[in-house]
């Protein structure tokens, strides 16, 4: 098979079975350098799963056909977290995990559209990838392309004045074909986002400037499931937000009991035990 289409969706267990495959991959990227940001790889890889195995169309063998979904990474950093989605897809071979921050890698740590097939836009800058998902949904839209935007952003990037100009601009031209995922691990480089610059009530905002907004448990799989079929499924020419709330490390228990998660440190010598505590709850 190659393509991923809405039409072809995996129950609920296989897609834990590949957000756990995609956890696995992002640690040993994470080893391979001995850093990485794991631990947004391992709190985003159930929107991952859900998102390659359940909702986008797209052909892993052709990244830039035209009638693919586009699925955007606002959020640069969490490049580990999608090139083991990319891998997990098929979209990248296997080895290339390998190769993960290395000279001449296409799998830069920050995520580089120039260098890896399958990733839409260069992230990093935070606050641009929505705007860009604007452009994007409005040229599918002139074309009539029924193809979906997808912009992943963190809840970070909620603080950042771009984000909510292009909110206001997607309802302005009822881009129903765009959807903003967003990560609310309420983390960030400087502490908690919500004691930086809080952002709720954060449903109701996205509400005002004429969204329609799910909000849901981004580690539950039928939850997401379900929020992802309604987003698609819905009839009135507007925007929709899933805003997921997720746990930084979830699935390596002793990460997730970690004070300072934005960068999680991680020894030597426990790259292995992380992989030991995945393996100890594979799913059947």
């Amino acid at each position: 098979m190659t393509s991923q289409s809405p039409a072809v969706q995996l129950s609920n267990t296989s897609l834990a079975r590949r957000a756990w495959e995609i956890r696995r991959k992002a640690v040993r990227m994470g080893e391979v350098q001995g850093q990485g940001y794991v631990g947004q790889a391992l709190g985003i890889a159930d929107v991952l799963a859900v998102s390659y195995f359940h909702a986008l169309t797209y052909r892993r063998q052709d990244p830039e056909w035209e009638g693919r979904d586009r699925f955007l990474l606002s959020i640069g950093h969490y490049a580990i977290a999608l090139y083991a989605a990319l891998i997990e897809a098929g979209i990248l071979p296997e080895q290339e995990l390998e190769t993960y921050g290395t000279d001449d890698s296409r799998l830069p740590m920050s995520g580089m559209a120039a260098y890896t097939p399958g990733m839409e836009i260069t992230g990093g800058s935070l606050g641009q990838g929505l705007g860009i998902g604007v452009g994007m949904a409005l040229g599918l839209k002139a074309k009539k392309n029924p193809a979906f935007v997808y912009n992943l952003m963190s809840d970070g990037e909620l603080g950042e004045g771009s984000t909510w100009e292009a909110a206001m601009s997607a309802a302005h031209h009822k881009l129903g074909n765009l959807i903003c995922l967003v990560d609310f691990n309420d983390q960030q480089a400087d502490g908690k986002s919500t004691e930086m610059l809080c952002s709720e009530p954060l449903g109701a905002k996205w509400a005002a400037f004429g969204w329609h907004v799910q909000r849901v448990d981004g580690n539950d799989i039928p939850a997401l499931v379900a929020a992802f079929d309604a987003a698609r499924a819905l009839e009135e020419a507007m925007p929709r937000v899933i805003i997921c709330d997720t746990l930084m490390c979830k699935g390596v228990p002793f990460l997730e009991q970690r004070e300072v998660t934005h960068f999680v440190r991680v020894d030597a010598d426990e790259w292995q035990k992380a992989l030991a505590a995945l393996d100890a709850n594979r799913p059947d």
